[in-house]
């Protein structure tokens, strides 16, 4: 069997697994095991040493550190007035411009993702504070919702994002560098959804009518004391990173800490609010890590299998210019996600894709940046975009109403993504400045 079937035929197994309802780390696993025993006829038992001795090499990476801390401060977040707070803390800043209180989803969504790190949790928690808000004072729900749904996605670019430390450690590159590097692409997506909202908002007024403001929450004194906790948490988390005082590692840690002292100062730690945080923390926490343990073991089978190289052997026997190999890729990722989650995509995928663009010229550091792009268009696709599905239950609109209302937000990701492919600068220039 030629390298490039054999692929297909791997992918193909792990899909027909991934569709019979199994779990995903599970199916990873399974779709490994077979690949060796079916492809290279290796024993049960050979299988069962390659995967323990892999298991635990990938349990033992110290950079998984991060995943539980990131998560846990997360849903620390989500259970005090944090984002109630920064919704306060924005509005006076907004409500003068063209799409007025609109700009508190993008804007929110962006200071959010700062300090989250998931998609999800960035669209649940801006998304139940504005989603009722501008409907009652009579915002068009195709803008509040199709923002929210873009604007959500950042959580998985705008550093800390778990999916970047999955992708580093996957890659093994810098993860500091990989969050230095989506500053300057998120501030632009969000940028140019801004601009969308105002463009829209000035050409049709009836879509964002002016809103009053509460008095006492547009004085500066209050703008500044709602804002504190967020941009604080931001400082802490990113200011330690980028001086050298932390690891992302031990930053995730002191985010940790920093979101329990706020909890504590303003009276909103109990006994059940910690018990519920770290309890989903630790449900999503082994989630993750069961399924990159078995996304190692699979990313091993490929490797056994000589997969990357002979479909990279492929590939530059196609004499395919790196533009065009980066237009496949995209595509490619952007059908993905019509089935599968951001991190099974990256476990799945890259342990094929990741030698075949390093060998194209393209920098590893600014792949993980464009690939993170690529799985924020599937969070907005159906049949599994999840910023769809927490918007629906939000909302309660129909799930295609809602992937409608995303499309021009959409439109907007495949632009940046394009300006990114066309000016690698955007995202590779602020970690060069900052490393030299």
């Amino acid at each position: 069997m030629d390298p490039v079937t054999t692929a297909f035929a791997v992918f193909a197994l792990m899909l027909a697994v991934l569709a019979s309802g199994m779990w995903v780390f599970l199916a990873l696993a399974t779709a490994a095991a077979m690949s060796l025993f079916a492809f290279m006829g290796f024993s049960p038992e050979r299988i069962g040493a390659i995967a323990s001795r892999i298991i635990v090499r990938s349990a033992s990476s110290w950079e998984l550190a991060a995943v539980p801390m990131f998560i846990w401060m997360g849903e620390i977040m989500f259970r005090t007035d944090i984002s109630e707070r920064l919704y306060k803390g924005l509005s006076p800043l907004v409500a003068k411009v063209p799409g007025g209180l609109l700009h508190t989803v993008v804007l929110g969504s962006t200071l959010f993702a700062a300090v989250s790190g998931s998609s999800a949790a960035t669209t649940a928690t801006v998304g139940r504070i504005t989603t009722n808000e501008l409907q009652s004072r009579g915002y068009a729900r195709s803008l509040s919702l199709g923002s929210l749904a873009g604007a959500g996605s950042l959580g998985l670019l705008i550093p800390p994002s778990i999916v970047l430390i999955i992708y580093g450690v996957l890659a093994e590159v810098s993860i500091a560098k990989l969050f230095i590097a989506g500053v300057m692409p998120g501030l632009m997506i969000a940028s140019f959804y801004a601009l969308y909202l105002a463009v829209r908002s000035y050409m049709s007024p009836e879509l964002a009518p002016k809103g009053e403001i509460e008095p006492e929450d547009a004085t500066p004194l209050a703008v500044i004391r709602n804002l504190a906790p967020v941009v604080g948490l931001i400082l802490i988390v990113l200011g330690s990173i980028y001086t050298g005082w932390a690891t992302p590692s031990e930053a995730a840690a002191v985010g940790v800490f920093a979101a329990l002292c706020f909890a504590g100062l303003s009276g909103q730690i109990s006994r059940d609010m910690l018990k519920q945080s770290m309890t989903n923390a630790l449900k999503t926490s082994c989630m993750v890590c069961a399924i990159l343990m078995c996304a190692a073991f699979l990313s091993s089978a490929i490797g056994y299998m000589h997969i990357p190289r002979n479909i990279a052997l492929a590939i530059d026997g196609l004499d395919l210019s790196p533009f065009v190999l980066i237009a496949f890729l995209a595509v490619f990722y952007v059908v993905l996600g019509f089935f599968l989650d951001g991190i099974s995509i990256i476990v799945m995928s890259l342990p094929i894709t990741l030698p075949v663009v390093v060998a194209a010229g393209f920098d590893p550091i600014w792949f993980g940046i464009f690939l993170v792009i690529m799985i924020e268009l599937g969070l907005m696709t159906p049949p599994v975009g999840f910023n769809l599905f927490v918007i629906q239950s939000i909302s309660g609109e129909p799930i295609h109403k809602v992937a409608s209302y995303a499309l021009p937000f959409f439109a907007l990701m495949c632009l940046a993504a394009l300006l990114m492919v066309v000016f690698p600068e955007i995202a590779l220039w602020l970690p060069a400045y900052l490393a030299g």
